[in-house]
């Protein structure tokens, strides 16, 4: 018997180390990073759910004003931000910069709800867009849109630079900042789970609030969702306060005298432009550059096919915001559970490359595979009448497990190998090669995606997105495909340098 009970203590532990691989004293820090993070993707999933709605579902809009927001707007906004947050951080300490853009965000998040689009009607430019439209045609509509929905567009940009900026750079580089190598090889998928739990509960929050406020204009369930997203702002400048001031003070925490205000270094500080110099000359920079646009180019191309589809379907901006929730909800329900109990065992086992290649694969064949679908709607009707389905209604479903698996991928895979490859990297290619690669980089990707798609309509298309999906198709794989190339190449740079570190903390 005491065999038999030692056996099964030795398993238990053993189980449990496996799917919460921290010591006590590391638990101080740990919980309000994974507070912090899911307060910043809660908030970030109900305003990407928001914003999509808003613009697809606008009067003369669609899904292919996307990639014009995405490609000729929300670009230059990230390349003004980036600048300026490098600006920023040459005067500002980390944590006054942590609390000065953070707190931009909501001013703006605010006007919008409160002031902005209560009265929408009245502050559209409807009467000179109708005069545009029949001036240039339909065939132009998705820009006209964007002129005409100018409000709903700055609502866009917002939402799409929250994730660039909000989880990017500042909760990432925060993480960076108080966490080595091998604490990031047990602890950064419990913030992607924490992140992916966020997610979880966006469907059933903005299902709660829009059910119950069907009664009532479309703005009261806005202005309430906004509510909650600048609730949880203030609650994140809050535990980062407190983070800072009871916890990083405390020396048997990773790199935290680095971290506290400390002297600034007399070492002259890069600018942006030095920062991009420094990105095209260092090719690991550039290395991680490329996994993130072309993660950012596949997904993008495949997500506009899907949502105009979509749109379809659900042409009420209620119903298509509770869709898109619930495909949210589903994206943090499998990434929770995925990052939980597999991602770190997974990371620890496979390895750093083979972890990294998950997410270019299943994105890629999951891809092609509906545009497949989508080029041979007619053909499918059989396979979709199976099911109970029309063909539309099996391109749906399929896009939506498609994007589903895509941001699965990506929180589970790609986010915490792309965030570990920065931590042997240098302070200064940490702050400035970062910024540049996840604030403009990120952009980059989908904006690159945006340019392909505008191009491709306005050149061979009809103005909608389903006239070039044949061209979409190899674009697609070969995007996908030097994407994996480039992992295989990363990959023995960051185990050189992950060498190099251990070496160097050991001498010191």
């Amino acid at each position: 018997m005491q065999v038999a009970e030692k056996d099964s203590l030795y398993t238990f532990s053993k189980w449990r180390r496996r799917l919460w691989p921290f010591h006590r004293s590391e638990l101080p820090k740990l919980f309000p990073l994974i507070l912090i993070k899911f307060l910043v993707s809660i908030s970030y999933g109900i305003l990407t759910c928001m914003k999509d709605t808003m613009v697809v579902t606008a009067k003369g809009s669609g899904a292919e004003v996307i990639p014009v927001l995405k490609g000729w707007i929300v670009l230059p906004a990230a390349m003004l931000v980036a600048i300026l947050y490098s600006k920023l951080s040459n005067v500002l300490s980390k944590r006054k910069l942590f609390y000065t853009v953070l707190s931009a965000f909501l001013v703006v998040i605010f006007i919008y709800g409160f002031i902005l689009y209560p009265n929408v009607d009245a502050l559209s430019p409807h009467e000179s867009s109708d005069w545009l439209l029949t001036k240039f045609g339909t065939k132009y509509q998705h820009w006209i849109a964007v002129y005409r929905n100018w409000i709903q567009s700055l609502f866009f940009i917002t939402a799409e630079l929250w994730g660039s900026v909000v989880i990017l750079v500042m909760f990432w580089g925060f993480a960076n900042d108080v966490t080595s190598v091998d604490e990031a090889k047990r602890s950064y998928n419990i913030y992607i789970a924490a992140g992916d739990f966020g997610l979880l509960c966006i469907g059933p929050i903005i299902c709660y609030f829009t059910k119950k406020l069907a009664a009532y204009p479309f703005v009261y369930t806005v202005q309430t969702l906004i509510s909650v997203v600048l609730f949880a702002g203030l609650a994140i400048l809050a535990i980062y306060w407190w983070t800072n001031k009871k916890i990083l003070n405390d020396s048997h925490f990773f790199n935290a005298a680095e971290y506290k205000e400390a002297p600034k270094k007399t070492k002259e500080k890069l600018s942006l432009r030095q920062g991009f110099k420094h990105l095209i000359k260092s090719r690991y920079l550039l290395g991680i550059a490329i996994l993130v646009v072309g993660y950012g180019l596949t997904v993008n191309l495949i997500e506009v096919t899907w949502k105009a589809s979509l749109k379809l379907t659900y042409s009420n901006p209620a119903d298509y915001q509770v869709f898109t929730s619930k495909a949210s909800s589903f994206v943090g329900l499998f990434a929770f559970l995925i990052s939980l109990f597999l991602g770190s065992n997974i990371i620890r086992r496979l390895g750093w490359r083979s972890s990294a290649q998950i997410t270019p694969i299943l994105v890629g064949v999951t891809g092609a595979i509906f545009f497949l679908l989508v080029l041979y709607k007619d053909s499918i009707t059989p396979l979709a009448q199976t099911f109970g389905l029309s063909s539309l209604g099996l391109i749906v479903l399929f896009g939506a497990f498609q994007n589903i698996a895509s941001k699965v991928a990506k929180y589970s895979f790609f986010d915490p190998t792309k965030e570990m490859s920065y931590i042997p990297l240098d302070e200064e290619a940490k702050v400035k090669g970062k910024a540049a690669i996840d604030i403009v980089g990120s952009r980059l990707g989908k904006s690159g995606s945006s340019w392909i798609q505008v191009a491709l309509i306005d050149l061979f298309g009809t103005g909608s997105i389903f006239s070039v999906t044949h061209i979409l198709l190899p674009i697609i794989i070969v995007v996908t495909i030097t994407w994996m190339m480039s992992v295989h190449s990363l990959s023995k740079k960051f185990d050189e340098k992950h060498k190099l570190q251990k070496l160097s903390l050991k001498r010191s």
